[in-house]
């Protein structure tokens, strides 16, 4: 990738503190072997909302994926499909709800962005429901754009800013800039409906921000819970106020999540808060966490500590920036075969056991 691509995948928010944190402590999780039990083997597949997948862990959301890389919704969304995990689609990806759908067969889930306009909420919502989508996830920690200096300092747009040290990365990164000439540029395409034609990257930022003002509350999620027929879980929850609250509203899930240590620099890791909400609301809600998994272990970690389920982000972008098109399915496989190793070494026959196994 360029390297203001590869920033914006890599990158945090203000000194990217929490960002590094979120991965560090999920790494102080230990796990207990047993090297003595009989020991079958291991199973992977895990029932979530009615449905068993083939892992415990799925691709997160990711905005501007085909700035990363082109295409890069479509191949990750066709990988998902294809080992059986969750691909959720970010309102602001790069294709759109119904593309997704078609890749999928109808089996991904779909991220929202509350809109400001209630309008715009159930357009996108009845969308998700016609394609099929079985799982809407509601964003909470998006009540304002964080303060990203490596964003900033490269001038990210869709496109990107046509800067001489931009033009300049982009020259020497062939492979990446004739695929991004054969894909097009990337656009929002879930939301190219919505959008008025002919803005420029100025005016499309503001109607961006004007568009996705509004902050969660309680009203807003009892609108959707009444007219999603779907499961429905709210990301962004790492306190137990809100999981109460959540929890009263009907939704079927919490994914613990700091927005990969992008939006809140000084508030703590993912896995931390896991551990309490996972003691107090473990037996009323599904659990599952995001932001700072990277590899196997650390979705074994994840799991020990109370998620039913975790989600990735950042590594299955580096497989596809590394490998393109097999990158998707490369890393699904890589992180299976790390996940099972593990279950291997503890002598751990399911996914739902690895809290057995937790040191502490």
């Amino acid at each position: 990738m360029p390297r203001f691509a590869f920033e914006y995948l890599e990158g945090g928010c203000f000194s990217e503190i929490n960002l590094r944190r979120n991965t560090a402590e999920i790494r102080e999780i230990q796990l207990r072997p047993w090297y003595l039990n009989d020991y079958p083997g291991s199973d992977l597949k895990t029932e979530l909302f009615g449905k068993t997948y083939d892992a415990p862990f799925g691709v997160a959301p990711i905005g501007l994926q085909g700035l990363m890389w082109p295409r890069s919704t479509e191949i990750l969304a066709k990988a998902a499909h294809q080992h059986n995990i969750p691909f959720v689609l970010s309102t602001v990806a790069t294709a759109s709800i119904e593309t997704v759908a078609e890749l999928t067969e109808g089996n991904a889930w779909f991220q929202l962005y509350h809109p400001a306009e209630n309008e715009l909420r159930d357009k996108l919502l009845d969308r998700a429901a016609a394609a099929g989508f079985p799982v809407l996830v509601i964003l909470a920690d998006t009540p304002t754009f964080a303060y990203r200096p490596k964003e900033i300092r490269n001038g990210l747009s869709i496109p990107p800013r046509m800067s001489l040290r931009n033009v300049l990365q982009m020259v020497a990164h062939p492979t990446w800039s004739f695929g991004q000439l054969f894909a097009g540029a990337p656009e929002f395409k879930t939301m190219k409906p919505y959008i008025p034609k002919g803005l420029n990257m100025k005016h499309l930022a503001l109607f961006m921000n004007k568009t996705f003002s509004g902050r969660l509350n309680a009203d807003k999620i009892a609108a959707i819970r009444d007219r999603w027929k779907g499961k429905l879980v709210v990301k962004g929850i790492v306190n137990e106020e809100d999981a109460e609250k959540a929890i009263g509203l009907g939704v079927d899930g919490i994914i613990v999540s700091n927005h990969g240590g992008r939006q809140l620099d000084v508030g703590q890791s993912t896995i931390k808060p896991l551990a309490v909400l996972a003691k107090k609301f473990g037996d009323r809600t599904t659990l599952m966490l995001d932001s700072g998994v990277r590899n196997g272990p650390d979705v074994a970690c994840a799991l020990a500590s109370g998620a039913k389920f975790a989600f990735l982000g950042r590594s299955f972008m580096y497989g596809v920036g590394a490998l393109g098109k097999a990158g998707g399915d490369h890393t699904i496989t890589m992180l299976k075969r790390q996940l099972q190793q593990v279950m291997e070494q503890v002598a751990c026959e399911k996914v739902a056991d690895f809290p057995n196994h937790l040191v502490g």
